[in-house]
C-alpha cells in the first residue's frame, strides 16, 4: 500500500512539525512548499503510487478550502491548513481515505479531550458567566486554538497501525 521508507519518512517529518508547533504554535510555509516538491519528485519516482489525477488533489483541495473557512473563524491556524493541504500530496491516493478517517477521529478525540479538560477546569466560572449572560465569559472558558500538527502525527500513527494489522 505504501513503502516503507516513504511513511517512516513522512513520520519522521511529522514528528518534527508536531515538535515544533507544540513549542512555536506555528508551522512553517516552507513545510507546504517542501511538502509540494516532494510530491512532483514522488511522481516521476514512485509514479505506481503518486499520479497527477483530480482525485489526487481531491482532499488536499477541500481542506484548503475547510481551513480557510475556519482560519476566518478563528478556529484553525493558517499554518495549520497550508500544512494539511500539502501532506494530503504525500499520501497515495490509496490511502488517502483511510488518513482522512482517522484525522477526523484524532481531531474529535483530542478537540473533545480539550473541551472536556477546560469545562472541567473553569467549571465555576462558566456558571458564573452564564448566570450573569456574560457570553465573551463563557468563550474564555474554553481557550483558543490548539496545536494541530500533533493530532496530524496521531492520526498517521492510527494509519500505521492500520497498514501492520493490513499486511
Amino acid at each position: 500500500m505504501i513503502p516503507l521508507p516513504i511513511y517512516l519518512g513522512i513520520l519522521l517529518e511529522l514528528v518534527f512539525v508536531s515538535w515544533r508547533d507544540l513549542k512555536t504554535k506555528k508551522i512553517s510555509n516552507w513545510w507546504a512548499v517542501a511538502n509540494i516538491l516532494i510530491f512532483v519528485i514522488l511522481t516521476f519516482v514512485l509514479p505506481e503510487y503518486y499520479i497527477w489525477s483530480w482525485r489526487t488533489f481531491l482532499y488536499s483541495g477541500v481542506f484548503l478550502l475547510i481551513g480557510f473557512a475556519l482560519f476566518l473563524l478563528n478556529i484553525m491556524g493558517a499554518g495549520d491548513t497550508k500544512y494539511l493541504f500539502s501532506f494530503f500530496l504525500l499520501i497515495p491516493m490509496n490511502l488517502q481515505e483511510q488518513s482522512f478517517f482517522y484525522l477526523l477521529v484524532s481531531t474529535v478525540v483530542t478537540g473533545l479531550m480539550f473541551f472536556l479538560m477546560n469545562l472541567i477546569t473553569n467549571l465555576k466560572d462558566l456558571i458564573s458567566y452564564l448566570k450573569v449572560g456574560d457570553y465573551k465569559g463563557v468563550k474564555s472558558c474554553f481557550g483558543s486554538k490548539f496545536a494541530f500538527a500533533p493530532v496530524i502525527l496521531l492520526a498517521w500513527l492510527c494509519v500505521g497501525w492500520f497498514l501492520r494489522i493490513n499486511l
